[in-house]
């Protein structure tokens, strides 16, 4: 089968991993940068050409695009989709998981339990906003669209959020306000869905003096065993944004797993070093039996 990982670059080690898993199993793998691609649209079929040569035939498309390319790479992951490629996550759902508050919005209408999240943008309104999420301190103030822990702050006081909220409106972004969770302990989970199955999961633990348990701000992963309340959250956030692959992190609060947040381009390096589960061997597995069944399905 030919599988067509969308990268920056085929040395990344997520890509990296999906390349010698899709080798071992048999497949061909090609690596295509989304931003070396060419889209033509026009009365006839879309088209794309990949360093000026035309793209042909592929069995199945694995998106992996970043959150510093994703216009473009949402518009590759489109015309991919319009010429019917099979995508195991498609541009609307990457889309969705991109933007923090609306993901958030289709968590809550499903009944999953998140952190009490607040939006808005008037900054002459900022002591009601606060009381509305509730009077404690800190609060956590996030960018709607950020990756790897960027753009997430504590603030610990109510003229700090003044401050920050103030800044990031006078540059335009868009911030959310959102409950800490103070039992949390600077940990959280991330759940690695694939398939509508749980491949693997860990516990990360925060760096020394950073309240992010993010890997990539330092945190530390280790392999923890779910219970029925946290894969039963994981698995219905990853199909309420209709991800077939999907980084889903939770919370550990009092009132039981709070969804954080649910990301369409979880990568493999931590989840594997912390638990040995061979993850990308999952992604190819799964993107190949979502191909044959695409197949299956065309009249």
């Amino acid at each position: 089968m030919k599988i067509i990982i969308l990268s920056r670059s085929r040395w990344i080690y997520s890509t990296r991993r999906l390349i010698q898993a899709a080798q071992e199993l048999g497949h061909k793998v090609r690596v295509m940068d989304p931003l070396q691609c060419t889209l033509v649209l026009d009365r006839k079929k879309p088209r794309i050409y990949y360093r000026g040569k035309r793209l042909v035939k592929a069995d199945v498309v694995i998106p992996r695009v970043g959150a510093s390319i994703t216009q473009y790479g949402l518009a590759v992951v489109t015309t991919c989709e319009m010429m019917g490629l099979p995508v195991v996550n498609s541009a609307h759902a990457i889309a969705m998981s991109r933007d923090k508050f609306f993901s958030l919005q289709l968590l809550a209408a499903r009944n999953l339990r998140i952190p009490r999240t607040l939006f808005g943008r008037d900054p002459a309104e900022v002591d009601e906003k606060l009381h509305i999420l509730g009077e404690s301190m800190p609060v956590i103030l996030k960018l709607v669209e950020g990756t790897h822990g960027v753009g997430v702050m504590l603030a610990e006081s109510r003229e700090a959020v003044r401050q920050i909220l103030a800044s990031f409106w006078e540059l335009g972004k868009s911030i959310i306000i959102q409950q800490f969770i103070s039992e949390a302990r600077g940990k959280d989970i991330r759940v690695f869905v694939v398939g509508g199955q749980v491949v693997a999961a860990m516990r990360r633990n925060a760096a020394a003096g950073e309240f992010r348990a993010n890997i990539h701000r330092g945190g530390v992963g280790e392999n923890v065993q779910l219970s029925e309340p946290y894969i039963h959250a994981s698995l219905r956030a990853a199909a309420t944004l209709g991800l077939g692959m999907a980084g889903v992190d939770l919370l550990e609060s009092e009132r039981g797993p709070l969804v954080m947040e649910v990301n369409s381009s979880p990568g493999l390096r931590g989840i594997e070093t912390a638990t040995g589960v061979d993850v990308a061997v999952a992604v190819i597995r799964h993107a190949v039996n979502y191909a044959m069944q695409a197949k299956e399905e065309v009249p």
